[in-house]
């Protein structure tokens, strides 16, 4: 069990997504608040409106409309005041050389979206449970990839 509450924040188009997200979330042993944004532009107005405090954990989905998930990434890791906050790529595509790219850019870890909702509980769980024991830390590019 993760002791300490997070806040995370979803930025996905997919409003299904969203709603098995929350469901899982709500099934794992983890005090937490969730935010959801449906778009880049609506993530990053959020994001830069003197928010207090921070997320702790951004999953971002990269294929949004308005700005997608590349821009919002960069946008993120050239702010001096959001440049740490721990994003993890949540997508239902997966190639590596993207991959490789977004760790390059400074994403923390990458999820590809599970299709069964006990897989899903399990990365969410352990994605958090990485970012909260690993606070300032940047993973290893072997760690990139969560799968269940």
């Amino acid at each position: 069990m993760i002791h300490e509450k997070v806040n995370l924040l979803l930025a996905d188009d997919d409003t299904d997504d969203c709603t098995f997200f929350r469901e899982a979330l709500e099934e794992l042993p983890v005090t937490a608040s969730l935010t959801t944004v449906n778009d880049g532009v609506q993530l990053m107005k959020l994001l830069t409106k003197n928010l207090n405090p921070i997320p702790d954990i951004l999953y971002l989905d990269l294929n949004m409309p308005c700005k997608n998930g590349f821009e919002c990434l960069s946008e993120i890791k050239s702010n001096d005041k959001l440049k740490y906050l721990p994003v993890i790529i949540y997508s239902t595509s997966f190639d590596i050389d993207i991959a490789d790219t977004l760790f390059e850019n400074g994403a923390h870890f990458y999820i590809r979206k599970p299709a069964e909702f006990p897989n899903l509980k399990k990365v969410i769980l352990k994605s958090i449970a990485l970012i909260v024991e690993n606070k300032n830390g940047h993973p290893s590019k072997e760690e990139f990839v969560i799968s269940r």
